[in-house]
């Protein structure tokens, strides 16, 4: 098709360069500059989609970021649902197809980036219509830095879509000088097709930046903290409610002009402009004037104003007052408005006549867009004087100028925006006038009536009056809320989801307050309006992502020895970021003939682990002892320099969160060690603790995990291998004792070795810095060859452990378990006045007797492994359900030293149970399990020390 609805000639397009797209299957041209809903308009299509909820046809209803209905899918160049077409700017290629209601999501991967920034400035503009140029201007040429944003793809606002003239020359001509002035300016950043999407505390707004599809970079994320915020955020046109205000054809009067004037277009051939104040006028008046026959001006006023009545009667313009469009018709697009007099009372209307019409202008009022200013948390009030939402009082450095503020006329809004950008360029110490701004003629106004429900209309035709086009929610749904006894505007909006569609009910919102005060009797004002929430528009997740996906969302850490892991084909975990080399295959073994072979050399060899991935917490200062004495269950203060103490830390309701050890390095410092997925929690934890709860001691944390790559050697023979390689170090056990540690020399580098060993084997842990891990693992593997040194993994490393009874927190913890449950009241220091978790251990639900207790369990040896996660029960046979629990499985393996499974389980009142058997359910079976002791090797220790 053609462009049948182009103009010759006029507005902002570029004639030069044709763009050729696809639309539901057919070919168009349009041209650059034209959105996908300008260039449709001027091939003749309306229809863009059907209704979500009652599949009706929907068509283009404005020219922004407001619109309900033309929502669309973009299907090339990549996938995109739910785009409203009046924001989509074309481009060649460009691919779209209506929506029957809900989108699609892509199935191939994004291949664009999206990028995030963040930003200073000491004056933020929002938008950049008169006011917002004003404002910027006279912040700009004050020397500060201001940021100045606006969401359209050039900068001038509602005066791209009109013909007004400032300084008797087209407004153009002020937009271009003024933008290039602001472009030419250093300290100044543009930046078009950015809408700032959301205000938070202390200025700091968040705004998306659509890059167009020929750059590398899709769309921008900006993080802006601002000094001072001036919002010049401009308005939107309300509809109207009616019996078939939602046909196809149907459009806002302010945006019908718009496409005449910025995209040279012509929405209809035959137009019927629906009012309550004056701007339809104006649209009606430049329609006729590019063509397009207006049937009449229909006013629900019982007078118009004499200007525009003089302009309407120079045209041949009819003009109806105290009437009302009462209904329409047309099936794919109107096709009529059938026109009443405003009844009196309740009286009936009655149709007076029909006028044909393909086009359907409807002006409500505008609303001023106050989005911003509330979150914020500037309030607002409702204006009689304007029918609609203004802002009342502002937060610091927040200015809400110009249509945002309920000022309409153009000279109003250059004058405000103007002296808001000075006062903000001020108010961060530069000295700064407002910048001189050009005339505009204004002519006198008759003030709007507030329309919400046309009087006289029955409760029978509720069904097809739209209050939320986006949502399907009519008249009737919302007389249905106030008959079930709502009243409050919020209850209201959730019964009948206005507003929170993909517009945030920018068109509805006000509308169905006061729908809602019509039926209730009260004042709008009474009523008031539903929340303001960010984002203000719909914000892409791979916007909010950024870069931050895939490897760089969970960033893969490795430890200094991971090439030579790779090297061994071995498997990786993932633990808390970290890559932990899982097992050592060798050639034809699996996972299970390789834990074994690896449990078997730590037990009667040496075996050596990359335990670099431990979480490593620097505490130092003079109050670091008590500190670690209120988050640690027993008492560090005591600890000597030189020696180690294992610990647990507790929430405040006394249950486990992690577990470590704790090294004194010197009188006032520390070193702590934690989980390997639990060190930023804990990190996290006691800067929560240090900053918000006790600030007066005089502690300072440091993550120093990186700092360190530390080698876990145990075994018999690991005295031996470590012999080897040091010098300096005495490794006697009476010189070198279990929990104690030294600095000396290994392989030649300086190294901290400790005595601790997590699988009750001989063991000491070597850390050396980062740079030097893969060196001093490579001497430690050398010097243990011809005792057949074996690398291990995690697996082997949970198996050694748990055959020692060591509980793995956040696996044999749940977040319900005290150390009490674990068999741990060791750990728990008596001799302390408070610590993190204390007086929780005095609850009535803590001191149960039948609390799940950590206990050892042990099936038929000849069984295979019970799955971790196994439900235990106390009965042989399963009874009807509900089958009370007694607890369930946190770990289980076999055993290369037990020759047999094994397991540890939490099991209500386990210590109790010692000696019973339980059963297992296992698919469709039962597995009988005997409850031990949780120690199943060693029981007396005597191998820790060779």
């Amino acid at each position: 098709m053609t462009g049948e609805y182009r103009l010759a000639e006029g507005g902002r397009i570029n004639r030069d360069r044709p763009v050729r797209f696809r639309f539901d299957g057919h070919e168009y041209e349009g041209f650059d500059g034209d959105t996908l809903a300008s260039a449709l308009l001027a091939n003749g299509v309306h229809q863009v989609g059907t209704s979500i909820r009652y599949g009706r046809p929907r068509g283009i209803a404005s020219a922004g970021p407001e619109e309900p209905n033309a929502l669309v899918q973009i299907e090339e160049p990549f996938p995109e649902p739910m785009l409203t077409a009046t924001t989509v700017a074309l481009h060649d290629g460009l691919v779209a197809s209506s929506l029957p209601g809900q989108g699609r999501l892509a199935t191939d991967p994004d291949p664009a980036r999206y990028d995030a920034i963040n930003a200073h400035c000491d004056v933020l503009v929002v938008g950049a219509g008169p006011a917002g140029l004003a404002a910027a201007l006279s912040a700009a040429r004050s020397g500060a830095r201001v940021i100045i944003a606006d969401s359209d793809t050039e900068f001038g606002g509602s005066l791209l879509g009109s013909d007004e003239e400032l300084d008797h020359a087209p407004a153009g001509r002020w937009i271009d000088r003024v933008t290039a002035e602001l472009r030419a300016t250093p300290e100044v950043t543009v930046l078009p097709r950015t809408t700032v999407f959301g205000c938070y505390d202390d200025n700091y707004l968040v705004a998306v930046e659509h890059r167009g599809e020929d750059t590398f970079t899709r769309q921008r994320t900006w993080h802006v903290r601002a000094r001072e915020v001036v919002l010049a955020t401009g308005s939107h046109e309300r509809p109207l409610v009616f019996p078939g205000n939602d046909r196809p054809g149907t459009m806002l009067a302010g945006s019908a002009r718009t496409y005449v004037h910025r995209y040279g277009v012509l929405p209809g051939h035959r137009a019927v402009a629906f009012t309550t104040n004056d701007s339809a006028y104006a649209a009606a008046v430049d329609l006729h004037d590019a063509g397009v026959e207006i049937a009449a001006v229909v006013d629900v006023r019982p007078v118009a104003t004499t200007l525009w009545t003089a302009r309407c009667v120079e045209r041949g313009i009819q003009i109806l007052t105290n009437c009302a469009v009462t209904g329409t018709s047309g099936t794919d697009r109107v096709s009529g408005a059938q026109i009443s007099p405003v009844p009196s009372g309740d009286s009936a209307p009655t149709v007076a006549s029909e006028l044909d019409c393909d086009l359907l202008l409807v002006s409500g009022g505008w609303n001023p867009a106050v989005h911003l200013h509330s979150q914020a948390r500037g309030t607002v009030r409702y204006s009689e004087e304007i029918c609609a939402l203004v802002p009342d009082r502002a937060t610091r450095g927040v200015r809400t100028v110009g249509a945002a503020a309920g000022t309409f006329t153009t000279g109003e809004c250059l004058r405000t925006g103007s002296e808001a950008g000075s006062a903000a360029a001020r108010a961060t110490g530069f000295d700064a006038d407002p910048a001189e701004v050009p005339s505009s003629p204004s002519g006198p106004v008759t003030p709007p009536q507030p329309t919400w429900l046309l009087p006289g209309l029955s409760a029978d035709s509720d069904h097809d009056q739209f209050v939320d086009l986006a949502r399907d929610a009519t008249v009737a749904d919302v007389r249905k809320a106030v008959g079930a006894g709502m009243s409050s505007v919020e209850h209201i909006k959730r019964f009948t989801t206005i507003g929170t569609a993909h517009d945030q009910g920018k068109t509805s919102g006000l509308l169905s307050s006061g729908v809602i005060a019509e039926l209730l009797g009260v004042e709008v004002a009474q009523v008031g309006a539903t929340t303001f929430r960010p984002p203000y528009a719909p914000v892409a997740f791979a916007a909010l992502a950024g870069r931050d996906r895939g490897d760089l969302y969970d960033p893969i850490r490795v430890t200094a020895m991971h090439d030579w892991h790779l090297a061994q084909q071995c498997p990786f975990e993932n633990v808390g970021q970290w890559k932990r080399p899982w097992y050592y295959p060798r050639p034809g073994e699996d996972m299970d003939s390789a834990v074994l072979r690896e449990c078997h050399a730590v037990r009667t060899g040496v075996g050596m682990q990359d335990v670099s991935t431990l979480g490593k917490i620097d505490v130092q200062g003079p109050d670091a002892a008590e500190f670690l004495d209120l988050v640690y269950t027993n008492k560090m203060s005591t600890l000597k320099v030189g020696r180690i103490r294992y610990g647990l830390m507790c929430h405040a309701d006394g249950m486990v969160f992690d577990d470590g050890t704790v090294m004194r390095t010197d009188e006032h410092r520390y070193l702590i060690s934690t989980t390997s997925g639990g060190a930023a929690g804990v990190l996290e934890w006691l800067e929560d603790w240090l900053q918000t709860e006790w600030p007066h001691l005089r502690v300072h944390l440091t993550s120093v995990t990186e700092h360190w790559a530390t080698i876990a050697l145990a075994g018999p023979r690991s005295r031996d291998v470590l012999a080897r390689v040091t010098s300096d170090i005495d490794l006697a056990a009476d010189a070198f004792p279990f929990m104690s540690w030294t600095d000396g020399t290994v392989a030649g580098r300086a190294a901290r070795v400790c005595r601790i060993s997590f699988s009750g084997e001989l063991a000491f842990e070597i850390n050396v810095p980062w740079w030097h891990g893969r060196e001093v693992w490579d001497a430690l593997y050398e010097a243990g060859s011809d005792l057949d040194i074996t690398p291990y993994g995690t697996e082997t490393m949970h198996v050694l452990r748990a055959e020692k009874g060591f509980p793995i927190v956040g696996q044999d913890t749940d977040g319900t378990v005290t150390p009490h449950d674990l068999g741990m009241s060791w750990a728990v220091s008596k001799k302390k006045d408070d610590f993190l978790g204390m007086r929780s251990f005095s609850r009535a639900d803590t001191v149960r007797s039948d609390r799940k207790h950590l206990v050892g369990l042990l099936p038929p040896a000849d069984s295979a492994v019970v799955p971790e996660g196994t439900q235990l029960v106390e009965l042989s046979e399963l009874p009807e359900p509900p089958v009370p629990m007694l607890g369930h499985i946190t770990s289980s393996y076999r055993s290369a030293a037990l020759d047999r499974p094994f397991a540890l389980a939490l099991v209500k009142s386990g210590r109790d149970r010692i000696g019973q058997t339980v059963y297992g359910h296992v698919g469709d079976r039962l597995v009988p399990v005997e409850i031990t002791e949780p120690v199943f090797y060693d029981k007396e220790g005597n191998r820790r020390d060779g």
